[in-house]
């Protein structure tokens, strides 16, 4: 619906803070004018934003809704929840239990600012239908893995053929039901290198041909998956997926943190994307070598990975963790670059959705507004510095998908937050009593 937004502090990777500023919307749900003392049409409704920041929608790029379960309990016990033993698991999950946890998911993505997102998981017929259900953009897909997740937690990788069909069948048919249908994309998502065989990743190659579509998967997140890869296929992780041809720009590789210099340069020399999730990565010390990544070629995207939602925060990490492993007084990146990556690159680096992470006519009107109040929010000098070394996802107060708002006063207007939490709290306790017993 058409809206003019005005006293705004728009804040653009591209061009900057624009103090006191105003958007024109169109019914078409774009940008039509930006600027002041803009030329609005007699009878359009108006919102004053009362100084507030606005930003463009951010783009995470990497989630898993469901595991929103684990959270605040694998953090002290390893890398992730598939490979630990004693706690709820994936295969455990109905539909309807999937659904529960991934509106929870869903929902603190969108209401922390998110309004492009990247999910995938078992049951990808849920993630979508909870996607669908908040409004925002979603790019959703089906986890395909052949290696029998009972054994991955435990350590064990033994191949499961009959697990592997099963999970390309329901990423496919949501490739067939959903790809297209309002603000849903399909995308193609082999778990990792170590949990899916040879076949599987060929077969992922071949789909990803015919169809033009991305791969999404996991690289090079643990020690463990390097040396599984060594004794499995005589390379490494990285080395693998180059001789399966998967390496370029269609790849969207979550973590790769545990890549060697010839890793880090074969990625970088094909374009391929980081997913960098710094927060999930910090969790278990380690640092993915993004400034090398990044030099080499590769293209930088921000993502939470279902650790926490908070993008803000994953802004203020992938700092620290750059300048971690460069040593004292080195200002690798800046703020203004890790906001870039929360919202253009990740917008241009994803295939299959309308976002541009930008807030210029003609643009889709995907935007988040931050508490005018908020102390931590000022003074704002240059905008990114305060968003990027200080911003909290507890400070988007608003949140417009293609024109449509989402979020307002803190609180999604499609569901009620009160039925989504606690649905999602009792099948948590249904899944950890399971794994406790």
């Amino acid at each position: 619906m058409e809206c003019h937004l005005k006293n705004l502090h728009l804040l653009c990777p591209e061009s900057g803070l624009e103090r006191d500023s105003e958007l024109l919307l169109g019914g078409g749900g774009r940008i039509l004018a930006r600027g002041r003392g803009l030329e609005v049409p007699p009878g359009t409704p108006v919102h004053d934003a009362g100084g507030a920041l606005c930003l463009p929608g951010l783009v995470n790029s990497h989630n898993h809704s469901p595991l929103m379960a684990v959270r605040g309990m694998v953090e002290d016990r390893g890398f992730a929840p598939a490979y630990i033993p004693g706690v709820p698991q994936g295969h455990w999950l109905s539909e309807e239990e999937t659904l529960a946890l991934a509106r929870l998911g869903v929902m603190e993505m969108l209401c922390a600012g998110a309004t492009t997102i990247v999910d995938y998981y078992r049951c990808p017929e849920a993630l979508a239908r909870a996607a669908e259900e908040f409004g925002l953009r979603a790019m959703v897909g089906g986890r395909v893995m052949d290696m029998d997740t009972a054994a991955l937690a435990e350590g064990r990788f033994e191949e499961d053929r009959r697990l592997g069909d099963a999970t390309l069948g329901a990423a496919m048919e949501t490739v067939e039901r959903w790809d297209g249908r309002g603000r849903i994309s399909a995308i193609l998502a082999p778990h990792a290198p170590d949990s899916c065989s040879r076949r599987i990743f060929a077969e992922m190659r071949d789909l990803a041909a015919a169809s033009g579509r991305q791969i999404h998967t996991h690289l090079s997140q643990s020690p463990m998956e390097v040396a599984q890869l060594k004794a499995r296929e005589g390379m490494t992780p990285t080395e693998f997926l180059d001789d399966l041809g998967l390496l370029g720009p269609d790849l969207i590789a979550a973590h790769c943190i545990f890549m060697s210099d010839s890793d880090i340069a074969r990625f970088g020399r094909a374009g391929a994307v980081v997913a960098h999730a710094p927060i999930g990565n910090a969790s278990f010390g380690a640092a993915a070598p993004v400034k090398a990544l990044q030099a080499a070629g590769a293209a930088v995207t921000l993502c939470t990975d279902t650790k926490s939602a908070d993008m803000f925060e994953a802004m203020r990490m992938a700092l620290a963790a750059a300048r971690w492993r460069s040593g004292p007084m080195s200002f690798d990146f800046s703020a203004r670059e890790v906001f870039g990556w929360a919202t253009t690159a990740g917008a241009a680096a994803l295939k299959g959705h309308a976002a541009t992470g930008r807030l210029q006519p003609g643009d889709p009107a995907d935007l988040i507004l931050l508490d005018p109040e908020a102390p931590n929010l000022r003074p704002v000098i240059d905008g990114f510095g305060i968003v990027a070394h200080s911003g909290s996802a507890a400070n988007v107060t608003g949140v417009m998908v293609a024109g449509e708002w989402l979020v307002r006063d803190r609180r999604p207007v499609r569901a009620d937050p009160a039925e989504v939490v606690a649905t999602a709290q009792a099948v948590c306790d249904r899944l950890w009593a399971r794994a406790q017993a």
